[in-house]
């Protein structure tokens, strides 16, 4: 690996506001402290700040030269609402808060590599260094867009990193094209007629329709869409009933829906309309069907995922640049890419061996309560940012 010394020097130090943010979790909108650690640590690097977009963003603004270019590059910086097992010195201080996907080590990972490009400046342009609120959940990338992140901080393309377990230490991976799914939920109400569970013929029940609906939306995925599309309906909650012997007034049926596309989005969302009104009324029961929208699909662009692929290789060798299987969870950087050009990567955070004493018992895995980020990944993040911008600025359109 290719890294940058001075960014190998300050590595401790970063580490050290990895777990002071790691120890300080704070959920969507909520991350006062964070983004108030964030700005005081730009402008000691004399980087200029400005506050506000999306509630609780931050954006850095590193120039030099006289170009017109610029380059924006994105951590989020919010927390999940679990409780942490693990029992570490930078364990969580807040119960039911934890950084439980790394968003702190991307955060550390963006301010290390703010502090060279700021000291060194080796680029002829504008480098926007993007902290991001609430992407789990709270669509922050969004919120910011909305409050003129664009029109503030025109920028050519925009390009975003997550960690990934299992992936190993030092090897990076992005795919261009979908990688990441839509983000969607349905709330189906089906509404019968209570009766007594020994005369069921008194009464209309909604627990059959149920049972037949959440079979028939499979029906959907295998023959509605195209063998080659992709889509998963996952009907994750059930709720009906209050006593064994009384058939219900109502059963609620609550999921979700992944897609890689709007199309195949579209005709689910058409299709699990159709069968539940329908399915309810074959039952003689009434329906009522919620379907929101919520993440679109991560789609990278195929020019900067080249260039990417192409700079990242240089940092760790393009063996290690491997191709990304695309996963069916959801990401809200995909706002980003509707508006700009870009690319999402991800990178290996380890099999969890990093973890030492203190550690949960559970796997290193996302959204685990025994999760911890790799701060072996500090200098390699902030080596792959820097080589970016760097390259990217100082490459002719």
């Amino acid at each position: 690996m290719r890294l940058i010394e001075s960014i190998l020097a300050d590595a401790a130090s970063i580490a050290t506001l990895r777990r002071d943010i790691h120890a300080h979790p704070e959920l969507c909108f909520q991350e006062q402290r964070t983004s108030d650690l964030i700005a005081k640590s730009l402008e000691s690097w004399g980087i200029p700040v400005h506050r506000g977009l999306g509630t609780t963003g931050v954006v850095g603004i590193i120039k030099n030269g006289t170009s017109p270019r610029a380059l924006g590059l994105r951590a989020d910086i919010d927390a999940l609402p679990i409780t942490e097992r693990n029992t570490f010195a930078h364990a969580s201080q807040h119960a039911g808060k934890m950084h439980a996907c790394g968003h702190d080590g991307h955060t550390a990972m963006l301010l290390a590599a703010a502090k060279h490009l700021a000291k060194h400046r080796n680029f002829d342009g504008t480098v926007y260094l993007i902290f991001q609120p609430a992407e789990e959940g709270g669509g922050g990338a969004r919120e910011m867009i909305k409050d003129g992140l664009f029109e503030k901080f025109p920028m050519e393309a925009v390009f975003g990193t997550h960690n990934w377990p299992g992936l190993q230490v030092g090897q990076f991976a992005l795919k261009s094209g979908p990688c990441y799914a839509s983000s969607n939920e349905f709330k189906i109400t089906i509404k019968g007629k209570g009766a007594h569970g020994a005369m069921p013929h008194l009464g209309l029940d909604p627990v059959p329709a149920a049972c037949q609906m959440v079979l028939a939306f499979q029906t959907i995925v295998s023959r509605n869409l195209r063998p080659i599309d992709t889509g998963v309906i996952s009907v994750t909650m059930l709720h009906t009933g209050e006593a064994t012997n009384v058939i219900p007034e109502s059963c609620v049926l609550e999921g979700t829906v992944r897609t890689f596309t709007s199309e195949v989005l579209d005709l689910i969302e058409r299709r699990m309309q159709q069968v539940a009104e329908s399915t309810a009324a074959a039952f003689e029961c009434s329906c009522e069907f919620e379907f929101v929208r919520n993440y679109p699909p991560t789609i990278n662009h195929e020019a900067e995922t080249e260039f990417a692929r192409r700079v990242l290789g240089e940092v760790v060798g393009a063996e290690n640049v491997v191709e990304f299987e695309p996963t069916m969870g959801a990401e809200d950087f995909s706002y980003y890419l509707q508006h700009k050009p870009g690319c999402y990567f991800m990178i290996g955070n380890g099999d969890g061996t990093h973890r030492h004493s203190g550690h949960g018992m559970g796997p290193c895995m996302l959204h685990n309560p025994s999760y911890d980020f790799n701060d072996d990944l500090i200098p390699l993040g902030a080596t792959a940012w820097v080589r970016l911008a760097e390259t990217w600025l100082n490459t002719p359109r």
